[in-house]
């Protein structure tokens, strides 16, 4: 298991100041929340791998369908490059919030999906840094054989988590062709409208079982492939239990994400737990 910090609100200098306890308090990794107009946290990202050296950098997480793949794959690319390999990619489809429709109407869920997976293969080609030619539903991509970015350090690219709603074959088929698995869970036919079904354990586990099974079809074993489960624990042996429950059904990494704090408490609450270390 490993694990990782969520800041919920902060700039870039209160994220390297942050990231730098972090990596003294024994974290693993430390991920910026991202808004499509507000804060850049790859910018916060950079400012984190200028003081850190082995802390995993990413996002909580990034609505692709909302970014232009181009762009995401610079930023992505250039502080993959700078931290000498330490980004993680946390994608999906971006919630239906006003938030996310600031600046043009929400054309549908089943459009997002589809930006949603095209911006994906266009991000894998991006990364090599080599002339390629795409064409698709949203976006398209004419080959330019001029003024190309380095590839990423990753290989074969940096690792993508992605949002997948469980059970809903569809969403959960797309999280297996990626390397990690952010579980949404869906609640029953009778819940009252709104409701998220909370996870439970055997949900996850049985989530866990199908990815195996749907990657052994494609000749993928779960070697590398992430289970990533975020809640709030305090120090200690029962944030330690709680952690271990979730590890024993499946998950891989823990990220502490407390998004109830008050903006004018999250830098000190941030700052006291982060000190406390992970739930080991």
């Amino acid at each position: 298991m490993k694990y990782g910090f969520v800041l919920p609100w902060g700039g870039a200098a209160e994220a390297a100041e942050l990231a730098v306890v972090a990596e003294e308090a024994g974290w693993d990794g430390f991920f910026m929340w991202e808004a499509l107009w507000g804060i850049d946290p790859w910018v916060g990202l950079t400012a984190v791998a200028a003081r850190t050296k082995r802390l995993r950098l990413g996002t909580m997480l990034t609505p692709l369908p909302h970014r232009p793949p181009w762009d995401l794959a610079s930023q992505t690319a250039t502080l993959d490059i700078f931290s000498g390999g330490r980004v993680t990619l946390s994608v999906g489809l971006g919630a239906p919030e006003p938030r996310f429709f600031l600046f043009k109407d929400d054309e549908g869920r089943r459009v997002r999906a589809e930006r949603l997976d095209e911006g994906l293969e266009l991000l894998t080609h991006l990364w090599r840094g080599e002339p390629f030619e795409y064409t698709g539903k949203h976006y398209f991509a004419r080959r330019s054989d001029v003024m190309l970015p380095p590839p990423v350090v990753q290989q074969p690219r940096i690792p993508v988590w992605v949002v997948g709603l469980w059970p809903a074959p569809r969403s959960m088929r797309r999280v297996a062709r990626w390397d990690g698995w952010l579980p949404y869970f869906k609640p029953p036919a009778d819940a009252p409208p709104g409701e998220i079904n909370r996870p439970t354990h055997e949900g996850l586990a049985e989530g866990v079982a199908w990815l195996r099974e749907e990657r052994a079809a494609h000749s993928l074993d779960m070697t590398g492939f992430d289970v990533v489960m975020e809640g709030v624990t305090e120090p200690g042996a029962e944030g330690a239990a709680t952690v271990q429950a979730w590890a024993d059904a499946g998950a891989t990494w823990w990220l502490e994400a407390n998004w109830s704090l008050p903006q004018e408490d999250v830098l000190q609450a941030s700052r006291d737990r982060l000190r406390a270390g992970p739930p080991r």
